[in-house]
């Protein structure tokens, strides 16, 4: 097996590099002593922020895998041909943000986007893609197509299963697979029933096609489980894989009480993320371990075939001439049954088109620039405009210097890397555990040595977290909960003392239970919750803080600023800044911040708001814009479109 690693660095330099504009200086030039300064808000063009190539599902026709991506724009559909070993065509998906979603019947695939959600059909003989439905809900998670060749979607939010029928282009929606319940992240058909895997609380629900019926096949003993995410059905069995303690359910149809659980075995085994049933096994990935397993149909007997790559998520098993294909980020990996081999095959240096991706977060440490996106961060250094890939099993969503080492809060598992400049790869140091699944911010408290990792529990389960990690020693501990009942999202240290803002939103998929996000205190050396209050009447959640010379500034997801007392633990002033809120940076009396197409300058002395940048119209992931601030305060860094770009500022009122 050849290490993915190489496969990912060789991609990953080569269509960057490929990506770059020509235009674009070797390096950005020193400006002359006698320079005139540069205006604020003047904007520098770095390049594409984050290539990538991230895939989300696939289906063969023949000899042909067809797999989908996720995240670019346009998203594609590549062709890989397996006799030539290449990637022979690609056709545009010009909807939708992602492709979690593929089934195929006969020759023709069905593709699913998301956020919007629509259906296509690609007719493998004609090579013509059609868009044939389109439904309101926010994901279509799941497809899966009936022998009789309906195809059935998993939606969210809430959790619905529809059918398109190909002969009338007549959408029905079956209703809600188990009331209340946010997710259908699988779905699976036969001729009688389509069934439904569910989410946050697990059900596996069986719907009668043609009356609608349904019925609930999870065994009572399982009813406190998270999730049906992945599934697989035969002509006897169902096989689905749940989370968050990694097992795998496989029931007999004609009688569901006939049934066995099996764990996987991996240390720190959370998620079955894909399943097949086949030639009598039960092939299925874990993650975070990215662990390779099967188990006989008929005994349960679990057999661990290997780690095709650390930690990656596997998006689809699939079976094709005697062998079974992973689909995992921009790759494939291959397993032999008759030898046990597992071959990877790199998808792009096969051809697979590479581009930018929306991207997650965005940092500097004064020479280089980090943007996080899918399976790692293009690293932007500014005095050569070299792009570099750093690999890492998830997506770094917020990042921290100190020294020479940065630190990223990295999703899934709430985990915590450190990359020390020039080093090929990111060492793991902590995940948080905890139920925790997404790290919100980091801040590093010099008092206590300690860094500050708030994070958000996985879908379906209460309260958030603060990991506490000691550069010193490299121990951590892990508070939970902090804010009872709310998520904390953002964090500013001083002196021993973390002040924290919250989201009401606890794990996806679970209703707040809280109506207003909070401002806390949370000592770091008694390891307690000094106080906590509503800065803003109303608001869902506080996305960034700041600290001034006396005051702390937040704001909040609908872009209202306020100023906060920390004597008189007071808000003083409040300030509507655009229409969505972003990272908010102090610096000396006045303050920056995005709504992803401004960005706005704040004179915290008058506290009066001018924008000093427009028209970025940033591609942000979720839609979340992010602000980076360069250490030496002359500049910012943000997007516009998918482009990196340097914005400058003066940092004076």
């Amino acid at each position: 097996m050849i290490p993915r690693r190489r496969f990912l660095q060789a991609a990953a330099a080569s269509t960057v590099a490929a990506a770059l504009p020509a235009a674009l200086p070797a390096a950005l030039p020193a400006a002359p002593a006698h320079a005139a300064p540069v205006p604020e808000g003047t904007l520098t063009d770095l390049g594409p922020a984050s290539v990538a190539s991230p895939l989300g599902n696939a289906e063969f026709v023949g000899g042909v895998l067809y797999a989908g991506s996720r995240g670019l724009s346009p998203n594609v559909v590549g062709a890989y041909d397996l006799a030539e070993d290449s990637v022979t065509a690609h056709f545009d998906i010009p909807t939708g943000i992602g492709v979690w979603a593929m089934c195929k019947s006969g020759t023709d695939v069905y593709v699913g986007t998301h956020s919007k959600s629509d259906l296509y059909k690609l007719d493998t003989v004609a090579g013509t893609l059609t868009k044939v439905a389109s439904v309101p809900d926010h994901f279509i998670w799941s497809l899966a197509a009936s022998p009789d060749g309906k195809v059935y979607l998993g939606t969210s939010e809430p959790g619905k299963v529809k059918e398109y029928d190909p002969a009338t282009g007549v959408v029905r929606d079956l209703g809600e697979a188990a009331p209340g319940e946010a997710y259908v992240r699988a779905v699976q058909a036969d001729d009688r029933y389509v069934y439904a895997g569910v989410g946050a609380n697990a059900h596996l629900v069986a719907i009668d096609r043609v009356t609608g019926e349904r019925r609930d096949l999870l065994p009572p003993e399982l009813a406190d489980r998270d999730w049906v995410s992945s599934m697989s059905v035969s002509d006897t069995h169902i096989a689905g894989g749940m989370n968050s303690l990694a097992e795998l359910l496989i029931l007999s149809k004609s009688d569901p009480s006939d049934h066995k659980v099996v764990k996987a075995t991996a240390p720190g085994e959370k998620y079955i993320v894909s399943v097949l049933i086949h030639d009598g096994y039960v092939y299925f990935a874990g993650r975070p371990s990215g662990t390779f397993y099967r188990c006989r149909l008929d005994s349960g007997e679990l057999e661990v075939l290997g780690v095709p790559y650390f930690e990656a998520a596997t998006h689809r098993i699939l079976a094709h001439e005697g062998r079974i294909y992973g689909v995992q980020d921009n790759a494939v990996f291959v397993y032999d049954p008759e030898t046990g081999a597992i071959d990877y095959r790199n998808l792009v240096q096969r051809g697979f088109r590479a581009a930018p991706e929306e991207p997650m977060s965005v940092h500097s440490d004064g020479r280089r620039v980090y943007v996080g996106g899918k399976s790692g961060a293009d690293i932007h250094d500014l005095a050569t405009g070299e792009v570099t890939r750093l690999a890492i099993p998830g997506e770094p969503k917020t990042m921290l210097t100190l020294g020479h080492t940065t630190y990223l809060g990295v999703y899934t598992q709430a985990a915590l890397y450190a990359h020390r400049s020039g080093q090929a790869e990111a060492e793991l140091l902590a995940r948080a555990g905890n139920q925790q699944d997404r790290p919100r911010d980091l801040a590093y408290d010099a008092r206590t040595g300690l860094i500050v990792m708030p994070s958000q529990p996985e879908p379906g389960h209460m309260n958030g977290a603060l990991t506490l990690y000691s550069r010193r020693t490299g121990e951590y501990t892990v508070q939970r909960p902090v804010v009872e009942r709310q998520t904390v999202y953002s964090v500013a240290t001083r002196h021993g003392t973390a002040y924290l803002g919250t989201l009401i939103q606890e794990g996806l998929g679970l209703p707040p239970v809280t109506t207003t996000a909070r401002l806390a205190a949370y000592d770091l050396v008694r390891r307690k919750l000094l106080w906590e209050l509503e800065p803003l009447p109303g608001a869902r959640s506080i996305i960034s803080l700041s600290l001034g010379v006396v005051n702390l500034y937040g704001i909040s997801s609908t872009g209202e600023v306020f100023e906060f007392d920390l004597l008189r633990k007071k808000v003083t002033r409040t300030l509507k800044v655009g229409n969505r809120g972003s990272d908010l940076h102090v610096v000396g009396r006045v303050a920056y911040c995005t709504d992803g197409d401004k960005v706005y300058k704040i004179d915290l002395v008058t506290f009066t708001v001018k924008p000093i940048a427009e028209g970025l119209a940033g591609q942000w992931f979720g839609g979340e814009p992010k602000l980076a601030l360069d250490p030496s305060r002359k500049a910012l860094f943000g997007v516009k479109g998918r482009d990196l770009v340097r914005i400058a500022i003066t940092g004076r009122r």
